[in-house]
C-alpha cells in the first residue's frame, strides 16, 4: 500500500492549522494549576481556537461532547473535561485538534500539576523521548514500521513501561483521522514507505503498569485496568525531502 502524500501547498495549509493547535497547547499549559478544572481548561481552549478563526476538530466527532480531550491521571486517552479540579500531583494529558480553511492539526502535551512523583516526572520525560524518535524516524526512504520501532526502542530504553498497541497514531490532513494506522511498538511487517508530503500524527502512549485498559461507560474515557499513571503526547509532522517537519510545534521551522 503507497501512502498518499500532500503539495508543498497542502502541508503549508496544514502548518497553519498545526499553529493554531501549538499556541492554543501553548496558552493551556500556563493555565494548568492546582484548583483549575478541565472544564475551565476546555472553555479556554475554544475561546483560543475561534480566536484565531479556526473551528475545534473533536467537537462533535463522532458524538465527543467537548472542544479537547482531558486525560488525568489514570486515564490514557479521550478523557471529557469535568468539573473535578486538580490538585498538586496530578498529571494530565491535554489532546487539541483544530481545523482551519479545511486542513486539521492535531497534537497532544502531558502536564504535571504542581510537584509530581519521580516517577510519573520519569514516566512524562519517557513519553516525550519516544516521541521525539518516532518523528526523527519520518525521514524519505524510511518505513511506516521504521516508526513504532522508534518509539519502542526508546521506551524500552527509559525503562520498564507499558506501550498501547491498540490505540495508536494516524494519518491526518482533510479529514482528522485518515489512513494509515501508526504503531506504537515493532511489528512485523516494516509497511509502506515514506515519502516526501506524508503527514502523520505520532502519538505514543505509555503507562507506569501493565498497558491493559478499559472504556467507561460514557464511551470515550480509556483508563488503565491497573489504576496505574499514564502519558500521552502527539505531533502532527510532515515527511519532506530534507527530514520531519513538526506541523504543530511553536518553533517548528521547516527542515
Amino acid at each position: 500500500m503507497a501512502l498518499t502524500g500532500k503539495t508543498p501547498e497542502q502541508v503549508r495549509r496544514m502548518r497553519a492549522a498545526g499553529l493554531v493547535v501549538a499556541q492554543t497547547l501553548a496558552s493551556l499549559r500556563e493555565a494548568v494549576r492546582p484548583g483549575v478544572t478541565p472544564r475551565e481548561l476546555d472553555a479556554l481552549a475554544a475561546r483560543h481556537i475561534a480566536a484565531a478563526g479556526a473551528t475545534p476538530s473533536f467537537l462533535g466527532y463522532h458524538g465527543y461532547p467537548a472542544t479537547i480531550c482531558t486525560s488525568v491521571n489514570d486515564v490514557v486517552v479521550h478523557g471529557i473535561p469535568d468539573d473535578r479540579p486538580l490538585v498538586s500531583g496530578d498529571v494530565i494529558s491535554i489532546d487539541c485538534g483544530a481545523v482551519l480553511d479545511g486542513w486539521h492539526g492535531d497534537a497532544a502535551v502531558t502536564i504535571g500539576v504542581g510537584e509530581v512523583a519521580e516517577d510519573v516526572a520519569a514516566l512524562v520525560l519517557a513519553c516525550e523521548q519516544a516521541l521525539a524518535a518516532g518523528i526523527a524516524a519520518m525521514r524519505p526512504g524510511a518505513r511506516l514500521g521504521d516508526i513504532g520501532a522508534a518509539v519502542q526502542g526508546a521506551v524500552e530504553a527509559a525503562g520498564r513501561y507499558g506501550i498501547l498497541t491498540d490505540y495508536t497514531g494516524h494519518g491526518i490532513g482533510t479529514a482528522m483521522h485518515e489512513p494509515p494506522f501508526v504503531p506504537n511498538h515493532r511489528t512485523r511487517r516494516r509497511g509502506p514507505r515514506l515519502e516526501a508530503g506524508v503527514v502523520l500524527a505520532v502519538e505514543p502512549m505509555i503507562t507506569l503498569g501493565p498497558p491493559e485498559v478499559a472504556v467507561d461507560p460514557d464511551g470515550w474515557t480509556v483508563r488503565t485496568l491497573d489504576g496505574g499513571w499514564s502519558a500521552h503526547v502527539e505531533h502532527t509532522v510532515a515527511v519532506t525531502p530534507d527530514g520531519p517537519w513538526v506541523l504543530t510545534a511553536l518553533d517548528g521551522d521547516p527542515p
